[in-house]
């Protein structure tokens, strides 16, 4: 995989993927950005949880759960000093559908959260991941 970050101006950033997508990242106005996109470090929160994510709908789909929306809500502490790692990470999926079985869910969050999700498998090397969801049930 390969990944190419460009300097724009000040504290803004162009990355592009090997796949050919963009992203700008600005730090905060009292860094010297101008706001103009996300931090580097809300975009590795942010791949976390796509990834984990991924591995979630991927795993009930599989599983013939009937799902219609799945999300994940991260909230994550940082170290006060630097490196400012990431020190705790809370993850909370909202998985909507019909006749989801919650143990799918719990199943499926488990086997990303060790096993498949590299994201958030190295980002459990210096932060404390949890984990937890509830299922919306619609109408069949």
């Amino acid at each position: 995989m390969k990944a190419r970050v460009k300097w724009v101006e000040q504290v803004s950033f162009l990355g592009e993927s090997e796949s050919g997508h963009g992203v700008l990242m600005d730090g905060a106005p009292a860094s010297g950005g101008r706001n103009l996109g996300p931090r580097p470090m809300e975009l590795l929160l942010m791949g976390a949880g796509g990834c984990t994510s991924f591995d979630v709908v991927t795993i009930l789909k599989k599983g013939r759960q009937d799902i219609t929306d799945c999300y994940v809500e991260l909230d994550a502490e940082r170290a006060e000093s630097d490196p400012k790692v990431f020190t705790k990470i809370h993850m909370h999926f909202v998985v909507r559908g019909r006749n989801v079985k919650p143990e799918a869910v719990e199943k499926a969050i488990r086997l990303s959260a060790e096993k498949y999700c590299s994201a958030s498998i190295m980002l459990g090397a210096t932060a404390k991941i949890t984990h937890d969801f509830e299922v919306i049930q619609e109408p069949a």
